[in-house]
């Protein structure tokens, strides 16, 4: 004997009653998406980040904030943003500057613990701001990108109270234990920093 189908009435309640019974923790936190995707700095764009390039953290309560630490990326933005989504680089910092237009994307929050200093002590103190082009290629550090950076460094000093001065916003080459010589000679530090006191 055949059985009859379901009304569509009768088929729209079992599904409703199927979808009460998942538990509401497996379901996703439309809020908690929407928080993910809106960046600290709100001129930046989201590009988070793979998890397994940084350490979630709760800073500044986890850990003081005590300085920006400046980076020259020796990749194109885009190649850098691939590096930092890519989970066997081990690599990531919480914002990246594009040279021609100075765009700002997020990669890591300010809250979260980057990657950026190879070392651990400075990594959990500072938020790194990289910026695209190579310490030997001076046409990288464009207007743009120095005057974008600047605005946002002094926004990160404005809200951490992190003094705007070469003690407390320093390159990567001045972190203890670093191979590492970027930004480079090229980087015009007396502008750089005029421009974050001025921003």
């Amino acid at each position: 004997m055949e059985r009859a189908r379901p009304s569509t009435t009768r088929r729209r309640f079992l599904k409703g009653a199927a979808l009460a019974a998942v538990p509401y923790a497996l379901l996703p936190d439309p809020q908690a998406d929407a928080q993910v995707q809106a960046p600290d700095y709100p001129s930046a764009e989201w590009q988070p980040a793979n998890i397994a390039n940084y350490t979630v953290s709760d800073r500044p309560s986890s850990y003081p904030l005590d300085y920006v630490v400046i980076h020259v990326t020796q990749e194109t933005y885009s190649d850098t943003l691939a590096i930092f989504e890519n989970s066997r680089k081990n690599v990531s910092a919480h914002y990246l500057v594009r040279s021609a237009d100075g765009h700002v994307a997020q990669c890591v929050r300010e809250a979260d613990v980057a990657w950026h200093a190879g070392n651990w002590d400075y990594n959990t103190r500072s938020i790194g701001i990289e910026h695209e082009g190579w310490v030997d290629k001076p046409a990288y550090f464009t207007d743009a990108l120095y005057e974008q950076s600047a605005r946002l460094t002094a926004r990160v000093c404005d809200k951490y109270g992190i003094p705007k001065d070469r003690a407390h916003i320093i390159g990567h080459y001045e972190v203890p234990g670093t191979d590492h010589t970027d930004p480079g000679p090229n980087w015009d530090w007396s502008r750089y920093i005029r421009l974050v006191n001025f921003a």
